[in-house]
């Protein structure tokens, strides 16, 4: 089969016309693709430091093992991996110049590009790709990503600028895949080391615009720029500091004051201090990311279908949204709102998603709770739209006598929970990469190829989800994923909320910086300062 050769132009329709094919990445082409981490500025001018305000911050910064969203938000800048993960669904070449599929759909060969160098100085060859995805999909390791990679057979490197990936059946969605939530290309051998995790706290050794300076828990955050970075030009700015505040207020005033340059804000009405405030601008962005309640089946109540189905029946969805974000979003179904036009069933094809509460308080007692139900819900210190949230949903469910205990976790704890698959009754957030198998298969595959956080262990949504993974028709994608959408909605493992817009505010001096769907922060790549 011919290497893959898709006009931008035409891959972006098929996107709009609700046909895409994620795994068709655009020209594989020699030169650098221009449409890389957003828009080039041609009026960009290099130096300066940049000061982010950020409500969160990372537990560590180990991009295999640790699966913080908050996390990738930033290591991002600082580990690459083949493709970059274009927010209208096309896999673009990043340390890859080019992908060819096997005539069977059973291999991939991926051409490297030349001239990378990690930030420790070596050359990349293909024998570190090789190297760092064979640590990825081996779930010993303990990397979160683990399961995307469940089709790969072997790695193999022909030379020093080949890799080749040979599966156990075929993957479309591979290159969209190798991107950059889990995983990165780094140094052969590094790994080795069992401090490995820790020491990536203290230095970086990937591929990115950025390394690492200085991580200091519960402060601050300091990349600078890689000056061996392998796209000419990039990055512009100098240096970037993280600086963890305690809340929007801090950040709010921190904009004013001009101690801050730019600003993330989980709540969009804790911008409008800011729609009046000199030399800030407040900017609105289209969201990959989803505010969801998680039901681990295996816990207490949650075992019984019934009860979460009562659940989601009790729940009004727009009131939640109105609490947490002000209306600032959209509310979703089984599908983030990015994505709701080429792969979402509409929320009038899915069950339990209206409130019924007559049938929610019957379906309380066929489950033998006649005098209702006691349960914990659990929220993120730092992630301040869940406590409004949580205060509104546990309105809702009074209403049907589920009574509702909230308490408020670190989030370093939250995740040693996740991992655990002891997520109880909480909630989470996190974006996705334009995909619906990077969406769904690592979190609802049942094991040994996905991880099933919430204990779901439902034969039939994993076939569904290996189907919708196998086949590269994009029509026989769709209808994989609409019955997997159908059976998430009936069995209710996760309840998602809504889609919540990406608010953020800078300082005017602050140039050409578009913000990710993801909520990852790509745009600092190509963003300048002025003055």
């Amino acid at each position: 089969m011919t290497e893959f050769d898709i006009p931008r132009r035409a891959a972006l329709a098929l996107v709009l016309a609700g046909i895409s094919a994620p795994h068709l990445a655009e020209a594989q082409q020699a030169s650098i693709d221009p449409l890389l981490y957003g828009p080039t500025d041609p009026n960009a001018k290099r130096g300066g430091k940049l000061t982010i305000g950020s409500l969160v911050e990372p537990p560590a910064l180990d991009p295999f093992r640790q699966a913080a969203d908050a996390r990738v938000r930033v290591s991002v800048l600082m580990y690459q991996g083949l493709f970059y993960e274009d927010p209208t669904g096309v896999a673009r070449p990043l340390l890859a110049e080019g992908a060819t599929p096997g005539a069977d759909g059973k291999s991939w060969t991926f051409r490297l590009r030349r001239g990378v160098k990690f930030h420790t100085g070596a050359a990349m060859t293909s024998a570190d790709v090789k190297y760092s995805y064979d640590f990825m999909r081996n779930a010993a390791n303990g990397s979160p990503g683990a399961g995307d990679l469940s089709s790969v057979a072997s790695i193999e490197a022909p030379d020093d600028h080949t890799v080749v990936f040979h599966l156990v059946r075929p993957n479309a969605a591979l290159p969209m895949t190798l991107t950059n939530k889990y995983g990165a290309v780094v140094p052969k051998g590094f790994l080795d080391d069992a401090q490995s995790g820790p020491r990536m706290n203290e230095i970086s050794v990937g591929t990115g615009p950025f390394k690492l300076r200085q991580f200091r828990p519960n402060s601050t955050l300091v990349l600078e720029r890689f000056a061996d970075y392998w796209q000419p030009g990039l990055p512009y700015l100098d240096e970037v500091t993280f600086v963890t505040m305690p809340n929007s207020a801090a950040m709010v005033v921190g904009l004013q004051s001009r101690r801050v340059d730019l600003a993330m804000f989980s709540r969009p009405q804790d911008t409008q201090a800011l729609a009046n405030a000199p030399g800030v601008e407040v900017h609105r962005w289209p969201s990959l990311g989803q505010k969801s309640l998680d039901l681990d089946c295996k816990f207490g109540p949650l075992t019984d279908v019934r009860v979460r189905q009562a659940i989601a029946l009790a729940i009004d969805k727009k009131v939640v949204m109105d609490a947490a974000v002000v209306g600032y979003g959209t509310v979703i179904g089984t599908m983030v709102a990015g994505m709701q036009q080429g792969w979402g069933v509409p929320l009038d094809q899915l069950a339990n998603q209206k409130p019924d509460l007559d049938r929610a308080r019957a379906l309380l007692r066929a489950a033998g709770h006649a005098n209702g139900v006691d349960i914990e819900l659990t929220t993120i210190i730092g992630y301040d739209w869940m406590e409004p949230a949580a205060l509104t949903i546990a309105e809702q469910l009074k209403r049907v006598d589920i009574r509702v205990t909230i308490r408020k976790l670190e989030l370093g704890v939250w995740i040693r929970n996740f991992r655990a698959k002891e997520m109880g009754f909480t909630f989470n957030d996190w974006g996705t990469t334009p995909d619906p198998g990077l969406l769904y298969y690592r979190h609802f595959r049942a094991a040994p190829e996905g991880a099933d956080f919430r204990n779901w262990n439902n034969a039939r949504a994993s076939a569904l989800l290996d189907r919708g993974q196998e086949t590269a028709d994009p029509a026989q994608r769709r209808e994989s994923y609409a019955a997997f959408q159908q059976l998430l909605a009936e069995e209710v493992p996760t309840i998602m909320l809504f889609s919540a817009d990406l608010l953020t505010a800078n300082r005017t001096r602050l140039k050409n910086y578009v913000q990710h769907g993801t909520g990852w922060y790509f745009g600092l790549a190509k963003a300048w300062v002025e003055g």
